[in-house]
């Protein structure tokens, strides 16, 4: 069964959502989708450019936190508005962890694109990542 999934909650100023997946590789993919979900709402982006990232942190938390601000600064440094996500890995090391993967998308074009919400940055506040019964979830905050 996939449980693969994200759930926006109510905040009063921000955007805030859970993220759930089966393993942390999906529970990160599912937390870009949320993100880009309060930035683009429902839309269909072809994987026309296409991005490697890899990041060491030495936390859950904090690689959850690296991973999405470096898409979020990718989106506004090179103009990428991304609608898919691979998580390839996530691996402890004996330093923290390391994730790589890949993210695609499109150029940004304000024509095309209707944009719903700036995400100014991602947050450290209320950020977890869980191990659950069946894979594990990501709680985010991303302010708006």
């Amino acid at each position: 069964m996939n449980t693969s999934h994200f759930e926006y909650l109510p905040h009063p100023a921000d955007a805030r959502f859970i993220a759930h997946g089966t393993t942390l590789e999906d529970t990160f993919e599912q937390a870009a989708q949320a993100m880009f979900g309060v930035i683009i709402q429902n839309a269909t982006l072809e994987p026309e450019r296409q991005v490697d990232i890899e990041l060491e942190s030495e936390g859950l938390e904090n690689l959850l936190y690296d991973y999405l601000s470096e898409l979020l600064y990718l989106f506004e440094v090179e103009e990428i508005v991304f609608g898919q996500f691979k998580v390839d890995s996530v691996e402890q090391t004996n330093s923290g962890y390391v994730l790589k993967g890949s993210a695609s998308g499109e150029s940004i074009d304000t024509e095309c694109h209707n944009f719903e919400t700036e995400v100014k940055a991602v947050t450290y506040h209320q950020l977890k990542v869980e191990k659950e019964s069946e894979g594990y979830s990501a709680h985010v905050i991303v302010d708006t």
